[in-house]
């Protein structure tokens, strides 16, 4: 077995544990979200998430990594992901899990046309194809009509946007700091905001012990998918993890036909499908433009 092959089949495996991870994160939503509303779902998810990242940034002596010089910066990225992660939240407890997934697929899509506005990034051909075939992908999945349209579809739609965002923001912090100091700030920030919003009426509810382990899964649940996607993007280039991401969708199906009993629905696997290949046209293009210009600054 060559190197590539080593590197491929090792980013396959944490892409894996980032599968398992994400769907894992789905399902103990819907059971928590019986229970408690979103914003108290997100407060204890961030809670076991300060306390898993201190715990390790104390273990390996990293909290020199913590840095401080950004903090407006990271305002605006948790904001934006405590926003989409409030909607993703809301949208699996109403509508079936594939096409939660399938409208958060879209995310990379929206990347791409708000990264003109906000990163300064060029609108290439490659894109506006990407982006054009993510929009019927989008109708296709949603298929809006009075008769589909509901408040889980916009909250799932709505929450990739907000992810989109999200995005960005931490692609200009990873310019400059390590994700140990981003998780921390992640954490932390997102449990001020949960605690602000969900506690404003004097009142958190106090999950028991059925739906404190569902919230022990999405906290550790969360950080470990975010984790092994991170290893896998170090091991591998875009083009080899996205589409091992992409299995998500088929697994959520199925996870959802097994335990909560919901159909096989074709036309979301068929929007997911076009979602994928709109992503992935995207992906070849900047693989391509990366590509060129390295060449072009070994020949200069």
């Amino acid at each position: 077995m060559g190197q590539n092959d080593q590197r491929i089949g090792t980013a396959a495996i944490w892409m894996i544990g980032a599968i398992v991870s994400f769907s894992s994160m789905a399902i103990a939503g819907r059971e928590a979200g019986l229970s408690l509303d979103t914003f108290e779902i997100m407060t204890y998810r961030s809670a076991v998430g300060l306390v898993i990242v201190v715990v390790v940034l104390t273990a390996t002596g990293s909290w020199r990594q913590v840095q401080r010089d950004r903090l407006g910066l990271h305002f605006l990225r948790n904001a934006a992901h405590f926003t989409g992660q409030n909607l993703w939240f809301f949208a699996v407890t109403l509508i079936p899990l594939a096409q939660v997934f399938a409208l958060e697929f879209t995310s990379p899509l929206w990347v791409l046309m708000l990264s003109p506005l906000l990163l300064g990034e060029a609108l290439t051909k490659p894109r506006v194809l990407a982006a054009a075939l993510g929009f019927i992908g989008i109708l296709i999945v949603a298929r809006p009509s009075p008769e589909t349209l509901n408040l889980g579809v916009i909250a799932a739609a709505s929450s990739a946007v907000f992810f989109a965002l999200t995005i960005m923001f931490t692609k200009r912090l990873t310019r400059h700091e390590p994700i140990s100091s981003i998780l921390l700030w992640l954490t932390l920030m997102q449990l001020a905001m949960g605690l602000a919003i969900s506690g404003w009426d004097g009142a958190i509810a106090i999950p028991n012990a059925a739906t404190a382990l569902w919230l022990l899964v999405i906290g550790c649940a969360g950080l470990a998918a975010h984790f092994c996607m991170t290893k896998a993007l170090a091991i591998a280039p875009a083009t080899v993890v996205v589409p091992i991401d992409f299995a998500r969708l088929p697994t959520i199906a199925v996870a959802g036909m097994l335990i909560y009993g919901e159909a096989l629905n074709l036309w979301i696997l068929l929007g997911a499908v076009v979602i994928f290949c709109a992503n992935y046209i995207n992906i070849l293009d900047a693989a391509g433009r990366l590509r060129a210009h390295s060449e072009h600054g070994r020949s200069a």
